[in-house]
C-alpha cells in the first residue's frame, strides 16, 4: 500500500480549511450531498468563528500515474494559542503544505510553524493560496517565499480553495515528494490526540510507527503501564471507518473501553502487551500561559463543573485544572490555559455543551516569589500573593515576539509596544516591503488584550506569534481593594507599578457605581504599598425620621435627628458590608 502522510500549516485564515475540503470534495471522499464548508471543523464554535481550534485527521485515496496512493491529511490550527497542537500533527507526518494567503503575504505566524517543520526535518511544500482573488499577488509573494525556503520560483504551487484550481497537481506534488513511511520491526504506535464516548470510553488517535494494529489485540500504554483490549480499530475519512487491522504508516484510531481518566496521554506509546517495545518519542507537555479560576455560579453545580472538566480535558490535553475555594466565590476550579482565546473557546465550551452558568476570575499569569527567607514560590492567584514586607523579589515570564507589519502601522504600533512595557529589539524590512519588528514583552502585559489593540491600531494588516523565554524580574504590586475598611480577596489583582494608579482609580470609580447604598457612609478604596492611592465615599441612605410628626416644637425634631446620627455612628463602627453576589459576577466579568 502507498502512503504518504502529510498536514497543512499557515497562519490564521489563510485558507487551511477551505483547501482540505477542495481536497476531499476532489477526491470524492465525501458525497456531494454531505459536503459543507469547514468540513473538518467540527465543533460548532469553529464554524462560527471561521477558525480551526483542533487539529482533524482525515484519509483519501489519489490516483498518481496509474497507481493507487493512500494520503493521510492532517488540518491543523492557525493561532498563535494553538502552536501545540500544530507541533503534535507535525510529529505524525513526513511533509507538509505551506500555506501562504496571495493577499497577506508571510506573516508571523508563517515563520512560527515554519521553524517546528524545520526542526522536525518535515518535507516543505510552498503553496500561494486564493489566487483567485483580485487581490491576490502571485508574484510577490512567490519571490517572497522562494527567498524564505531559498527554493525556485517555479516550484511554488499556486491553488484556490475557493475554485479547486491548482488543488490536483498539489496532490500530485505531495506523492512526488512526501517520502513514504519507514518500516520498522517492531510494533509501535503514537499517541497525537484522543476523544471520549460514553459508551466506548477513550478513543485514541494515533499514526503507526511500525507492525499493525488488529481489533481484539491486547495492547499497551508505555508510559501509563496499562494494558487494555482493542474494542475497535480504524481509520477517519473524516468518520470513524472500522477495519480489521490497521496497518504500519497508517493514521487511525482505536477504541480502549477506558473509562478512567489519566490513563490514556498525548505523546505516549501504544504496543503489543504480548510483543512490549520502547517509547517512541513524544512530544513535551503542554506548557498553560496563564491562569483564571471558574466557580459555578450555584455551588450545587459544583460536581457538574468538576465532570464537565473531566470530559473536556479528555478532548483537550492541553487544559489543566485543580480545586480551589474562595470565602466569598465558593468553591471552583483554578484553570490553565494556553492564551487568551482558548481560555476563551473552554469557558464558551463548558456553558455550550454542559449549560453551566459560570464566574470567571480576571485570568493572571505565573509569579515566582522569592521571600525574604529565601523561600520560593510559585503563585497563580493575587489572593495567595504575599504582604510587600515578606517579598525579596518577584520573577516572571517573558516572551519573544515577532510583529510583520505595513510600514505607515509602525508608529502607532511603536506605541502600543511602549504602552506594554515591551522592549524593540531588531527591525527589518521583508521583500515584499512590509516591515518585521522584533521584541521582548512580559507574558502579563501580552496578555493584556494586546492581540485586540494591536489588530485595531493596525486595522487588521499587522501578525503577531510569541515563543515565551525565560524568567525575568517583575516591577509588580499586589493592589487590595477594602470595602467599610475590610479586605475584599475576591477583588485583589497584580498589577504592574507603572499601571497603578489608573487601575486602582478604574476600579473603586466601578465598585462605587456597583455597590448598593447603606445606612452609613460607605468607603471603599483601593490599597497598595501599605497606604490607600484611591478612593470613593458613597454617602449614606436618606430616611426622614421626623416624616410622621407635624407642629410642636423644633426640638423634638432636634432630638429624633440626634438619635438618629448616633446610630449611623454605631453603624459605621460595626463596618460590616453584605456585598451582594451580582456586584462579584460584574466586577470579574468586566474585568
Amino acid at each position: 500500500m502507498q502512503i504518504r502522510n502529510f498536514s497543512i500549516i499557515a497562519h490564521i485564515d489563510h485558507g487551511k480549511s477551505t483547501l482540505a475540503d477542495r481536497m476531499l470534495e476532489l477526491t470524492g471522499t465525501i458525497e456531494p450531498r454531505r459536503m459543507q464548508e469547514q468540513v473538518l471543523d467540527k465543533m460548532d464554535l469553529e464554524r462560527e468563528r471561521g477558525i480551526t481550534i483542533k487539529m482533524a485527521p482525515v484519509r483519501i485515496n489519489w490516483k498518481y500515474k496509474g497507481a493507487e496512493y493512500v494520503l493521510n491529511l492532517i488540518d491543523t490550527p492557525g493561532h498563535v494559542d494553538f502552536s501545540y497542537e500544530v507541533s503534535r500533527a507535525l510529529t505524525a507526518v513526513e511533509g507538509v503544505i505551506l500555506l501562504v494567503d496571495a493577499t497577506q503575504g508571510v506573516q508571523a505566524q508563517t515563520l512560527s510553524v515554519l521553524g517546528v517543520a524545520k526542526e522536525l526535518n518535515r518535507v516543505i511544500i510552498p503553496v500561494i493560496s486564493k489566487i483567485d482573488s483580485p487581490n491576490a499577488r502571485i508574484d510577490d509573494i512567490r519571490s517572497e517565499l522562494a527567498l524564505l525556503l531559498s527554493v525556485d520560483e517555479s516550484t511554488i504551487l499556486g491553488v484556490s480553495g475557493k475554485t479547486g484550481e491548482g488543488v490536483a497537481a498539489l496532490l500530485d506534488r505531495v506523492v512526488d515528494i512526501v517520502p513514504p513511511p519507514r518500516h520498522t520491526d517492531v510494533t509501535q504506535g503514537l499517541i497525537f490526540d484522543f476523544g471520549y464516548s460514553d459508551h466506548r470510553g477513550i478513543i485514541v488517535y494515533l499514526r503507526v510507527f511500525g507492525g499493525s494494529f488488529r481489533k481484539g489485540d491486547t495492547l499497551r500504554f508505555v508510559a501509563a503501564d496499562e494494558d487494555f483490549i482493542a474494542l475497535e480499530v480504524g481509520t477517519l475519512a473524516p468518520e470513524e471507518s472500522p477495519k480489521d487491522e490497521m496497518l504500519e504508516g497508517e493514521i487511525g484510531y482505536i477504541v480502549t473501553g477506558i473509562k478512567k481518566p489519566g490513563i490514556a496521554s498525548v505523546g505516549d506509546t501504544v504496543t503489543s502487551a504480548k510483543r512490549p517495545a520502547s517509547a517512541l518519542s513524544g512530544y513535551m507537555a503542554p506548557t498553560p500561559v496563564i491562569w483564571a479560576s471558574v466557580y459555578p455560579e450555584s455551588q450545587d453545580d459544583l460536581p457538574i463543573l468538576r465532570q464537565s472538566l473531566e470530559k473536556l480535558r479528555l478532548s483537550d490535553s492541553s487544559l489543566s485544572y485543580e480545586e480551589e475555594s474562595s470565602g466569598i466565590m465558593g468553591r471552583g476550579f483554578r484553570c490553565g490555559f494556553l492564551g487568551m482565546l482558548h481560555l476563551e473557546i473552554i469557558i464558551e465550551r463548558l456553558r455550550r455543551e454542559f449549560q453551566l452558568h459560570l464566574v470567571v476570575t480576571q485570568p493572571t499569569t505565573m509569579y515566582e516569589i522569592t521571600l525574604t527567607n529565601g523561600k520560593k514560590e510559585e503563585i497563580y492567584s493575587p489572593a495567595k500573593f504575599p504582604d510587600e514586607g515578606s517579598i525579596q523579589e518577584v520573577r516572571e515570564i517573558w516572551a519573544d515576539i515577532t510583529l510583520i507589519t505595513p510600514t505607515d502601522r509602525v508608529g502607532g504600533i511603536s506605541q502600543l509596544l511602549y504602552d506594554h512595557e515591551a522592549t524593540v529589539g531588531e527591525t527589518k524590512t521583508l521583500p515584499d516591503g512590509k516591515i518585521e519588528m522584533e521584541a521582548e514583552m512580559p507574558l502579563r502585559e501580552l496578555m493584556r488584550g494586546f492581540f485586540d489593540k494591536l489588530k485595531s491600531v493596525s486595522s487588521g494588516f499587522a501578525s503577531l506569534g510569541y515563543k515565551l523565554k525565560g524568567m525575568r524580574h517583575a516591577d509588580v504590586v499586589r493592589l487590595e481593594i477594602l470595602v467599610a475598611e475590610e479586605t475584599v480577596p475576591a477583588f485583589a489583582r497584580i498589577v504592574s507599578e507603572r499601571r497603578l494608579n489608573f487601575e486602582a482609580d478604574q476600579l473603586v470609580e466601578k465598585l462605587e457605581g456597583l455597590l448598593p447604598r447603606q445606612m452609613f457612609e460607605l468607603k471603599i478604596q483601593a490599597k497598595a504599598h501599605g497606604r490607600i492611592i484611591a478612593s470613593r465615599r458613597k454617602s449614606a441612605m436618606k430616611k426622614d425620621v421626623t416624616q410622621h410628626m407635624y407642629g410642636g416644637d423644633i426640638t423634638r425634631k432636634m432630638k429624633l435627628r440626634e438619635k438618629q446620627k448616633k446610630g449611623k455612628k454605631k453603624m459605621l463602627a460595626r463596618g460590616t458590608v453584605d456585598i451582594p453576589h451580582e456586584v462579584f459576577l460584574k466586577v470579574v466579568r468586566e474585568g
